[in-house]
């Protein structure tokens, strides 16, 4: 029988093709699911159980379970162990074991500053590594064409060198603020209202971050083109 064709390929080429394209990820996307996964739903989840008449530990315990459960899932599924998802892992639970001896809801509320201090703290801690945070992270999320120009800049520039260094530190100190800002709201403002400002200023951080980076990080290359 003779193979169909589409646009000149055979069929099933055509939509091997087709299925590869589709499954390509797409890190945007990635990133928005992730942050769905690990904010959004545990928020959701923290003031359903409220509105239910849990209280606020049992409600925080609860919801804050969910993100340790995805990260098991993840390394379950993936039969591999990241240094990343083991570090995230690991300062979650055990934030959760403390909590569980003292029963305190502020304390649970803290836990999340643990992890945003450290991960400023990591990122900072990169500028003694070979390349910085902000360089091997977004090397990862670049376009291919893109990504080598950035290798190719690093290995001959020193002011993109600076500049990745201190965009790094950029992002170091946002985190390590968002963390003394978090312990602050945990100890000072109602339990009930502490999630929600949280992740809003958590994403506030980030946008301007993000925007600050990107109008840097443009007038840099421009200059270096």
């Amino acid at each position: 029988m003779e193979q169909q064709q589409t646009n000149g390929q055979p069929a099933a080429t055509a939509s091997k093709d087709s299925k590869g394209a589709k499954g390509t990820k797409d890190p945007k996307s990635a990133l928005m699911r992730t942050a769905f996964m690990d904010v959004g739903v545990p928020l959701g989840l923290y003031y359903g159980l409220r509105a239910a008449g849990l209280g606020q530990w049992l409600s925080l315990l609860i919801s804050g379970a969910l993100p340790l459960g995805q990260l098991v899932y993840k390394m379950v599924t993936e039969r591999r162990v990241a240094s990343v998802t083991l570090f995230t892992l690991s300062v979650m639970a055990c934030g959760t074991a403390i909590t569980l001896v003292t029963g305190d809801a502020r304390l649970l509320l803290a836990r999340e500053s643990y992890l945003t201090g450290l991960l400023g703290l990591w990122m900072i801690g990169t500028l003694f590594a070979k390349r910085p945070f902000m360089f091997t992270t977004m090397v990862k999320m670049l376009p291919e064409e893109t990504a080598r120009t950035w290798l190719s800049n690093w290995e001959q520039h020193a002011r993109f060198r600076s500049v990745m260094r201190w965009m790094s530190v950029a992002w170091g100190a946002a985190f390590l603020i968002d963390s003394a800002a978090r312990i602050v709201m945990a100890y000072t403002l109602p339990v009930d209202l502490v999630p929600v400002l949280s992740v809003v200023m958590l994403v506030g951080m980030l946008m301007i971050v993000v925007k600050v980076s990107k109008a840097y990080g443009r007038r840099v290359m421009a200059n270096l083109a």
